[in-house]
């Protein structure tokens, strides 16, 4: 017997991490942060924050890696992250989870998909 298509893929994708508030996430906006490991191990987890374009790298990175609350809490900042929001690549899947679970960031997505 055969699984519906698809249901492998989803049985094998590790689980997303979301804040419990956007109010929570009071992270660094500005200098220079070094991720962990466990975030970032690519060989270039060392941020300017102050770089054009580093801050959406840092948020994608973090998005998309943390493996507790307390990574995005402590990387992320609400006020930006409302403003780069839609400029972020993420994979839909989690996209649509921070959206479901935030209605502002929701709002957001919708802008700047009618743009």
């Amino acid at each position: 017997m055969t699984s519906p298509a698809g249901s492998a893929a989803r049985r094998c994708a590790r689980p997303y991490v979301l804040p419990r508030g956007l109010d929570l996430l009071t992270g660094p906006t500005t200098g220079v942060i070094t991720l962990p490991g466990h975030l970032d191990w690519s060989g270039n987890a060392v941020y300017d924050l102050d770089a054009p374009g580093r801050l959406a790298d840092l948020y994608r990175t973090v998005i998309i890696e943390a493996a507790v609350p307390e990574d995005l809490h402590a990387y992320l900042d609400a006020g930006p992250l409302r403003r780069l929001w839609s400029y972020i690549w993420l994979p839909p899947p989690l996209r649509q989870a921070w959206q479901a679970r935030f209605a502002d960031l929701a709002a957001i997505g919708a802008l700047a998909e009618s743009a």
